[in-house]
């Protein structure tokens, strides 16, 4: 990577001895350096116009900046990152951002508004599976050039299609899709037009505390600290290392070789808190678990039974085994911490109720239903959990293992009768879940559009419209009650069996401080992290 400094480049042969042999006279990893066992073959791409996945998405964000940011222990509160200020045109259609200037990129090139327009309309251009973020306000490849315009050197206009609340656009423009890449060393690695796509798939053109040094697909992945960054990093390198295997993980994070272990199964985390030099870590994640009813399904569609199923569910014993330290009982579809987030859980395990349900429905003997489930541990650990309560109060729930493709190939052409799945939030505006769960234009198998609300067959009424509104309106204590009412009407009502909120757990040796893990997947941040 010739564009940055020779000081800091690796050698392939470093790097390796890095990533894998920290075995000094105390197995310890180097005082600058934090190394961390993951399971990160999730990766594919490091083009921030491109990247979906969860560890890639952290990767992003220690890496690029974006012009808008958030308070992680409180997200309501949205501050400037590359942008210096901003406002919105009394029509509520047309944001002005100022840039700070004396920014600089990794490369030593200057940061300019030129750069942040080049970065928007190459995400649309692009047009890679994030790209639905931004292209939401009416952008596409045809027209953004017109709508997102450079209006100074630390000036941008960015102009959306209607009036929606400022706090959706904002959120919006602080995601992955929306980070900031050099546009002249882009330009210098472009091809055929490609806006430099096939070089930044596996390179580096970003701003943020760390550069991305170097990658070697399910192997390692290595940052180290950017010299052109206004905040220098306590530590000089951060590395991930992919370990797939779980026991291997909590092997090397015990004899010192690594400093943190992502993935640890519940016995293991268990076993490791009992250590002296290791501390647990957690944070609720903007992901939930839930059952889909597809409302094809004559006995699901009954009001009685998608309510019956609900008490149904011994919520408490599957966060408290199956999903221990990795998951809390929630039951509304925003996870906690989104704008008029509801975290009461008004439902529990109770037979009696259930049954006195499904005889209302005309099913008090009840009946037989299959279960389509990804054949992970804890996904089928779960539907088993699922499948002896049911059958207390008749159900006979037939569980179909699958892969996660067969599973989802299913769900989406509403081929199945119950689900079982995630779903994670794509960004931190309560829209990312209300449109899915609560809205849905049109239930014919042909729609255009295809939430989870479509794929159960659901046609949830009035709630479209009201999920249409609340996107629009502008005050934050009007649009948290709308989305109050609009999660009551889905609990009560919907095809949904909400049970969980994901929380994501780490275990990290003691002497690690300011390791952080945040309300989603890119706001991890290992650029406060030091060592003693």
């Amino acid at each position: 990577m010739k564009h940055l400094p020779k000081k800091l480049l690796l050698s392939a042969a470093m790097v390796a001895a890095m990533a894998t042999s920290f075995s000094a006279v105390k197995a310890a990893t180097p005082p600058d350096t934090l190394v961390q066992a993951w399971q990160s073959d999730d990766i594919i791409s490091l083009d921030p116009a491109e990247v979906f996945e969860f560890s890639a998405s952290e990767i992003m964000g220690n890496t690029y900046e974006r012009l808008i940011q958030y308070d992680i222990t409180d997200v309501s509160k949205i501050s400037g990152q590359v942008a210096e200020s901003w406002t919105v045109s009394d029509d509520g259609k047309t944001y002005t951002f100022k840039i700070r200037p004396n920014k600089k990129f990794a490369s030593g090139n200057p940061l300019t508004a030129e750069d942040v327009v080049y970065s928007l309309q190459r995400a649309v251009i692009l047009d890679k599976s994030p790209a639905f973020i931004l292209g939401q306000f009416g952008l596409d490849k045809n027209n953004v050039k017109d709508k997102i315009k450079q209006t100074g050197p630390l000036e941008l206009t960015f102009e959306v299609d209607k009036p929606y609340a400022p706090t959706l656009v904002l959120y919006c423009l602080g995601n992955s899709v929306a980070s900031i890449v050099d546009k002249k060393l882009l330009t210098q690695n472009e091809k055929d037009g490609d806006w430099g796509y096939n070089w930044l798939k596996t390179h580096y053109a970003g701003s943020g505390p760390y550069i991305m040094r170097d990658w070697k697909a399910n192997e390692v992945l290595v940052l180290e600290r950017n010299p052109n960054y206004e905040q220098k990093t306590p530590l000089a390198r951060v590395i991930f290392r992919h370990i797939k295997e779980t026991a291997s993980q909590r092997l090397l994070l015990e004899k010192g070789d690594v400093d943190v272990a992502r993935n640890l199964n519940p016995e293991e985390i268990d076993a490791v808190a009992k250590n002296p030099d290791i501390k647990i870590q957690s944070a609720p994640k903007g992901t939930v678990y839930y059952l889909g009813l597809n409302q094809k399904n004559p006995n699901l569609a009954k009001p009685e039974v998608r309510q019956a199923l609900k008490y149904l569910v011994d919520y408490s014993a599957i966060a408290d085994t199956i999903m221990k330290y990795k998951g809390v009982v929630h039951q509304n579809f925003l996870p906690k911490g989104f704008l008029g987030a509801v975290t009461t859980n008004p439902y529990k395990l109770d037979v009696a109720k259930a049954k006195e349900l499904l005889a209302k429905a005309g099913l008090k003997d009840g009946f037989s239903v299959t279960m389509d489930t990804r054949s992970t541990a804890e996904i089928m650990g779960i539907a088993q959990a699922m499948q002896a309560t049911f059958a207390q109060a008749g159900i006979k729930l037939e569980i179909l293992p699958m892969d996660s493709k067969q599973a989802l190939t299913k769900y989406r052409a509403r081929q199945h009768d119950i689900y079982i799945g995630n779903w994670g939030s794509d960004y931190q505006d309560p829209n990312s879940n209300a449109d899915t769960f609560a809205a849905n234009d049109d239930n014919s198998d042909n729609a255009k559009a295809k939430p989870l609300a479509w794929r159960n067959a659901w046609d949830p009424g009035p709630l479209t419209a009201k999920t249409r509104a609340a996107v629009m309106e502008r005050d934050a204590e009007k649009r948290a009650q709308m989305y109050k009412e609009l999660q009551k009407a889905v609990l009560d009502d919907g095809p949904f069996v909400i049970f969980l909120q994901q929380t994501e757990v780490a275990a990290v040796r003691k002497n690690v401080h300011d390791f952080i893990l945040g309300p989603s997947f890119s706001d991890n941040d290992v650029s406060k992290t030091k060592k003693n």
